[in-house]
């Protein structure tokens, strides 16, 4: 199983939110690239990218950022965040050089585009799946469908998809560990032939080591993003690539 520390871009700094608040951010660094050096150095193989502006305005905003974390990296990166048309993928992916493109909002609201950009970019387009309640949000979190998460899912079985990138919101930077439901829901996920990458809640050494032991027995469970709790200490890169790889 993959370990992502994750990179959450905000006006070019690195920073988290707590539940996709914007109102509740912390800074955790103004050299983003500095920070992608860190976790390449501490043994990660990729990196999680969010461009915060780019997901509330559905276009990508802090593309000079990400394009000095990508030339100062050799690892690939992965970047969701307003990345709603193919100009913008197209940007991220050819020019900026991105590996993996995250698409979320644009998957709910047009399913057809999804499956062509799926075909367009074979193997470098991830399906976000960001939950509150089991039911999609989208825009930056800030808008919740009636859609059911893994019903959305379901409607994409089949295709090239590099990952289905699953985020409980209620979890996300609350330092509270993964749920027994959000576990659920990513086996849930990974038993449709999916792809699953978890997000969310990821807080001590003890949720690693239970998504790997879910991982072992799911081997569709592919990776685990860790955000805040590696920027607080609470897990450390190294720890958490060295259970997740044995």
């Amino acid at each position: 199983m993959e370990i992502l520390p994750a990179i959450d871009l905000r006006g070019g700094q690195c920073v988290r939110l707590r539940q996709g608040d914007y109102a509740q951010e912390t800074v955790f660094s103004n050299d983003p690239a500095e920070t992608a050096r860190r976790w390449e150095s501490a043994g990660a193989s990729r990196l999680h990218l969010v461009d915060l502006d780019g997901a509330k305005a559905g276009r990508p905003i802090n593309v000079d950022s990400i394009r000095t974390i990508v030339q100062a990296i050799k690892i690939p990166v992965e970047l969701g965040g307003g990345l709603r048309d193919e100009t913008a993928l197209r940007l991220m992916l050819e020019e900026v050089g991105v590996e993996r493109a995250i698409i979320g909002t644009q998957a709910l609201k047009q399913p057809d585009w999804f499956r062509d950009m799926t075909r367009l970019f074979p193997s470098r387009i991830a399906l976000g799946l960001d939950a509150r309640n089991g039911f999609v949000a989208t825009a930056g979190w800030l808008d919740v469908s009636q859609t059911s998460a893994i019903e959305l899912a379901k409607q994409f079985v089949g295709l090239d998809v590099a990952a289905v990138i699953y985020t409980n919101i209620a979890n996300d930077g609350m330092m509270q560990g993964v749920d027994d439901a959000t576990i659920q829901d990513m086996l849930t996920l990974a038993g449709l032939g999916l792809p699953v990458i978890a997000y969310g809640g990821v807080t001590t050494l003890k949720d690693i080591e239970r998504l790997t032991h879910e991982a072992k027995r799911q081997p569709k469970l592919i990776g685990a993003i860790v955000g805040r709790a590696i920027y607080e200490g609470t897990i450390t890169v190294q720890d958490a690539v060295r259970i997740a790889s044995n």
